[in-house]
């Protein structure tokens, strides 16, 4: 069986956009939860700095997580991350370690 593909993805909010990126990051929960190849989308914020926060998803293959990048409802937040970042986010790619 393939691994499957995690992605951790980091965010920090320019000061004041904290909410707006809270609630972006939440509205993003259920579209891509509909996704076929969608296993896990779970967004989380950092308790001691809220302006920061990540997303931790699963997903079934690498292509399951490029066609996401394709949709529509992707490409809108992404859009409004540009304007509410404090700087670009971060992506980490991850697989299960080899038994």
């Amino acid at each position: 069986m393939p691994n499957t593909l995690t992605i951790v993805a980091g965010f920090t909010a320019k000061p004041g956009q904290e909410e707006r990126l809270r609630a972006e990051l939440n509205a993003m929960i259920e579209p891509s939860l509909a996704e076929e190849g969608c296993i896990g989308y779970q967004p989380f914020v950092d308790p001691k700095r809220p302006d920061r926060m990540a997303i931790v998803e699963e997903w079934a293959d690498d292509a399951a997580l490029d066609h996401h990048f394709s949709l529509p409802h992707f490409r809108r937040v992404a859009e409004v991350l540009e304007e509410i970042l404090a700087e670009p986010f971060s992506l980490r790619r991850l697989t299960d370690v080899p038994v």
